[in-house]
């Protein structure tokens, strides 16, 4: 069975929808949760479901000891499901081409430092967008700027305010990030 470790910084329903996909299916298990927030929405969500998992501040996440909890877990890949530190270079390097991201846009538009959640959606409304999505992609040391594993579209509505569009935005990942997690993990280890 393949292990699955999940950073997340904030409520969790990309962890949620991804935990829900994989109970239901033995090809893998989130083995581990990393988060940098003590009062974050994702720890409950670990809490309920008996997952462990790690704290993280800027100090530790830059230690040789986050590679080695991480090794622990040998794990098929990393998800980056609304984590919002970048990844140092060392964890990157150690798992090239095994951690993937979910973007709340069409990249390469609306990507780079500081753009994530209501401040991506704005920008898409502010520039007259008539479409917007999601973008799921490997990680590499610079933001966003992973190569493109699949982009899915929704409209933008005139009169959408950005929870509108989030609310449409939130859809799309909770039903495509885990299918296509799965579909990237080999059937067998």
């Amino acid at each position: 069975m393949h292990s699955l470790v999940v950073f997340a910084s904030g409520t969790g329903t990309n962890a949620a929808a991804i935990i829900g996909w994989f109970s239901r299916n033995i090809k893998a298990r989130v083995s581990l949760i990393v988060c940098n927030r003590p009062n974050a929405g994702v720890l409950d969500i670990a809490k309920d479901k008996h997952i462990p998992y790690l704290l993280v501040n800027k100090q530790t996440i830059e230690e040789e000891l986050l590679l080695t909890q991480l090794a622990s877990c040998n794990p098929s890949m990393i998800i980056l499901a609304g984590f919002m530190w970048k990844l140092p270079e060392h964890i990157v390097k150690a798992y090239t081409g095994k951690i993937v991201n979910i973007h709340p846009a069409l990249l390469p538009a609306y990507g780079g430092k500081g753009m994530y959640g209501h401040h991506v959606h704005e920008a898409v409304i502010a520039a007259g967008e008539k479409e917007s999505g999601i973008t799921i992609h490997y990680v590499n040391e610079e933001y966003d700027e992973g190569n493109i594993i699949m982009q899915a579209r929704c409209l933008v509505q005139p009169t959408d305010s950005p929870d509108d569009l989030a609310a449409r935005i939130h859809k799309l990942e909770h039903f495509y990030y885990p299918r296509v997690i799965d579909f990237l993990l080999p059937d067998r280890l």
